[in-house]
């Protein structure tokens, strides 16, 4: 446990187990039994017997992607997201999130300097190669978060010679959203952010690029941590469900998505989503990611003998249209679908 990065305190005839980067937050109380053992019974997430509002509590950390329960009291008690019921902290630990969340050495907070409005600084980090390929044959993703929302954007690359290119769709993207400039860029010193054909065009649009110093991702901390707290929350989903790794990218797609819509430390009373677009969140709509699914196949699609109903994966959430992403487990191949039943205790592949 400890190796792991979870504080354990022993008092009387008890076992709390604290998470290292939250000394508030208590993952599982544990009393001592005979012969002084402490045994920690994880809590599986399937069709258990557990009090209405437990149970519901359960299934909405796992459909927020294993966050914590803590943020997710804050989420409802401030009113942050609507369509959210009463979530309480639940004794006991979650399987996924131990495998999961493989915590290190926290970074410096320190007092960096804060953006007053959005684009005026923006983070980003490269994170790769994978060793699993995903489906479309990605191995990095990058991300770009604002400092002022800590809105964060996802993108997936074959090679770390595309961050020039998905730069400028990037920076295409949010300017016509938000009707602002990119004023300031702040990376680390790879290749693929320092080149004369990044410089020049940074220049040209009147962008400050600014760099850490070698060997020091601490400077670029706010990036790096995000990078973390994705990684962890996308192996905590494939985690639970078991799922092959080759799915890591809509994990990772999916880990943003709804990070986007939990409580951070840097913004106030708000999500990201919120900070960014001044439009609060639903959670009317979140499923628990890698859940068995059942997709309606509409009646021009299909003859008369055909099966309604195809069985498939649910893989995350469509940003282009309402709509839920789904592995079709027939035909092998991603489909956007908004007509979907779900099974969020099981998944069977194959």
């Amino acid at each position: 446990m400890m190796e792991k990065g979870y504080t354990l305190h022993f008092g009387g005839d008890s076992c709390t187990i604290y998470d290292n980067k939250d000394k508030t937050l208590k993952i599982a109380e544990v009393r001592m039994k005979e012969h002084r053992c402490f045994p920690i019974h994880l809590q599986y997430m399937g069709r258990t017997a557990m009090k209405a509002q437990e149970d519901q509590s359960w299934l909405w950390h796992r459909r927020l992607g294993h966050f914590n329960f803590q943020g997710l009291k804050i989420l409802h008690q401030k009113k942050m997201m609507t369509d959210l019921p009463q979530i309480q902290a639940i004794e006991g630990a979650c399987e996924a999130c131990l495998q999961g969340k493989q915590h290190k050495k926290p970074f410096p907070s320190g007092t960096s300097w804060r953006a007053k409005a959005v684009l005026e600084l923006i983070h980003t980090d490269v994170c790769g190669p994978m060793r699993t390929p995903s489906h479309e044959q990605n191995r990095y993703f990058i991300l770009f978060i604002d400092d002022y929302s800590r809105m964060t954007w996802v993108y997936f690359m074959r090679e770390k010679s595309e961050v020039f290119k998905v730069f400028k769709k990037f920076k295409n993207l949010v300017e016509k959203q938000s009707g602002r400039s990119i004023k300031v860029l702040r990376s680390d010193r790879g290749k693929e952010y320092n080149n004369s054909e990044f410089d020049k065009f940074c220049e040209e649009e009147g962008i400050e690029h600014q760099t850490t110093v070698s060997y020091n991702p601490q400077q670029n901390g706010v990036s790096e941590r995000k990078n973390r707290t994705v990684m962890e929350m996308a192996r905590s989903m494939l985690q639970e469900k078991h799922l092959p790794k080759a799915f890591w990218a809509e994990a990772v797609y999916t880990a943003v998505y709804l990070l986007n819509r939990c409580p951070t430390k840097a913004v106030q009373n708000m999500t990201p989503i919120e900070a960014w677009s001044g439009k609060k969140p639903s959670a009317k709509h979140l499923r628990v990611f890698g859940s068995i699914c059942y997709v309606h196949i509409p009646t021009e699609k299909r003859h008369k003998l055909e099966e309604k109903i195809e069985k498939g994966i649910f893989l995350g959430y469509s940003t282009q249209s309402k709509g839920y992403r789904i592995y079709n487990l027939k035909t092998k191949k991603l489909i956007i679908s908004r007509d979907v039943e779900f099974d969020e205790d099981h998944v069977e592949l194959g």
